[in-house]
């Protein structure tokens, strides 16, 4: 599946890193094929949901939009994870 905006979603492909000592939204890198992918670490022990969980709150916080917003669309059990939010919510680089 390759993410892609839609006139409504903004695509985020996030690396999450669970069990971390902080909570951090990390910096942005490239993966093998050259997409930009967001480096983020929580707190949270990565079992139910809890990392989830944890990395939507962070994200809501940091961007100033509602935890609802925020949707998981691929990887809900994985570290490398695609979000979706409203569109011109945050800068993705290319």
């Amino acid at each position: 599946m390759v993410a892609r905006d839609t006139p409504e979603r903004q695509i985020i492909h996030i690396r999450l890193s669970p069990n971390a000592s902080k909570n951090a939204i990390g910096e942005w890198v490239k993966n093998e094929q050259n997409q930009s992918i967001l480096k983020i670490s929580v707190t949270t022990v990565p079992e139910n949901g809890k990392a989830n969980i944890a990395l939507i709150k962070l994200l809501s916080k940091e961007w100033h939009i509602p935890k609802s917003s925020i949707v998981i669309e691929k990887g809900k059990t994985d570290r490398n994870k695609i979000l979706s939010v409203p569109q011109n919510t945050i800068h993705i680089p290319e």
